[in-house]
């Protein structure tokens, strides 16, 4: 292969991963899997959804049903991740040059090996910020669309548009384009206020063709101007069903008095706040984290994303929801089911997704992640297995072996070790 073209993607995971008949027809039991709250339990999926939770050892497919089972002893099992803030269209670019190539099939394949990425972390959906207008016409916003029909039965992948420009006579153009991206299939409307000569009237924009088209709205934002942020929580209050914003790292450099009283706005008004600690997705002049413990004690709720994905933005963007919850716990004063939540029910709650919960009648999306209990799974998650629709879709496994093995087992020190999940 020329060393100019670029690697290709990953396949997608098998529909038969080991440990799963992958037969939407039958059950799947997750046998001795280990809760947050300490008990170890059996759990039965069937038809995309949770059937049962019983003791270890209780459950089993049933003598009229086809169906198979995971061992998932040393695995702690929680509700899935969700990725609510990616960049789907840019993703990978870093090591191609500049500028970003927007060809189709160039974006489709870019696209379509970040969503396998977050995959293999747990993310069973995610929602993808791709740009219209511009160079990229709405041929961008085609490829994603298009890559996120391939992935379907692995995860879903939902769009937002994103215009440049939206105000003065510029902003027609961008107008147009963005309700034309709504009838090819994108489902959010979004964009970035901060770069458009009037903000205000940007928003206003925005807002007005998310309530046409009864849709959500994602906006990206520096957020440090404390007055316009209050605006736009006014503005936004009676949308329905819901305003993000994000990253909005400049919070956190506002005084924080006026950051509080933003922050109650926000609550108030019912939006969500998109952070990511993983790096922002602008230029560097826009790092740093939302402060999410003022966001919080507000009753703002916060969600955590990864942003750019090995882009000129971030060229190491890792794309891992865990990592974005350790950095929550290890650096912005989280515990470690905060940072957990942020990721997956806060997360879910951002993208319109229902709850999920390891209880009987709730969605079958589900991450087993080798580990004990929260905290340290957070710490050294290396070993998942990720669950959706009721189905394994993606499995890391991870072993680690030391030359002198002698001195772990004299000390009854834990090992990982092949074949420990069948």
């Amino acid at each position: 292969m020329p060393a100019s073209q670029p690697p290709p993607p990953p396949p997608p995971p098998s529909s038969n991963p080991p440990g799963s008949s992958g037969r939407s027809d039958g059950t799947l039991v997750l046998c001795g899997a280990r809760l947050t709250d300490g008990r170890t339990v059996d759990v039965r999926l069937d038809g995309g959804r949770i059937e049962a939770v019983g003791t270890a050892g209780s459950l089993a497919p049933g003598p009229a049903r086809s169906g198979s089972r995971v061992d998932l002893s040393g695995y702690l099992l929680l509700p899935a991740p969700v990725e609510p803030h990616a960049h789907a269209d840019t993703a990978f670019s870093a090591d191609r040059g500049a500028p970003v190539s927007y060809d189709a099939e160039d974006v489709q394949r870019r696209a379509t090996e970040a969503a396998l990425l977050y995959l293999g972390h747990g993310a069973t959906a995610l929602r993808a910020h791709v740009r219209v207008g511009d160079v990229q016409g709405l041929g961008a916003l085609d490829a994603v669309l298009q890559a996120g029909r391939s992935l379907r039965g692995l995860a879903e992948l939902t769009t937002v548009a994103v215009p440049r420009l939206l105000t003065g006579a510029a902003g027609a153009d961008g107008l147009a384009m963005l309700r034309d991206a709504l009838k090819m299939g994108a489902s959010v409307v979004g964009g970035c206020p901060d770069l458009d000569p009037d903000p205000t009237g940007y928003v206003e924009r925005v807002l007005e063709v998310a309530s046409e088209h009864g849709c959500p709205a994602d906006l990206h934002t520096d957020a440090s101007d404390p007055a316009r942020l209050a605006r736009l929580a006014a503005m936004a209050g009676g949308l329905r069903p819901g305003v993000t914003l994000g990253p909005c790292g400049g919070l956190s450099r506002v005084p924080a008095e006026a950051a509080a009283r933003v922050a109650d706005r926000l609550a108030a008004a019912g939006v969500t706040v998109v952070c990511l600690p993983q790096g922002g997705c602008g230029g560097v002049e826009r790092r740093g984290t939302a402060p999410v413990r003022l966001l919080r004690a507000a009753g703002v709720r916060v969600a955590a994303g990864s942003g750019a994905l090995r882009d000129v933005s971030n060229p190491v963007g890792r794309g891992d929801p865990l990592e974005a919850a350790y950095l929550l716990a290890s650096g912005h004063g989280c515990c470690p089911e905060e940072a957990y939540d942020a990721v997956s029910g806060s997360a879910r709650a951002a993208l319109g997704l229902p709850e999920v919960r390891v209880e009987a009648g709730f969605p079958a999306e589900l991450l087993a992640v080798r580990g004990h209990h929260l905290a340290g799974a957070l710490s050294l998650a290396y070993s998942r297995i990720v669950v959706h629709r009721g189905r394994v879709v993606a499995r890391t496994s991870a072993v680690r072996e030391y030359c002198n093995s002698t001195v772990a087992a004299e000390l009854g020190l834990p090992r990982q070790g092949r074949g420990e999940v069948s």
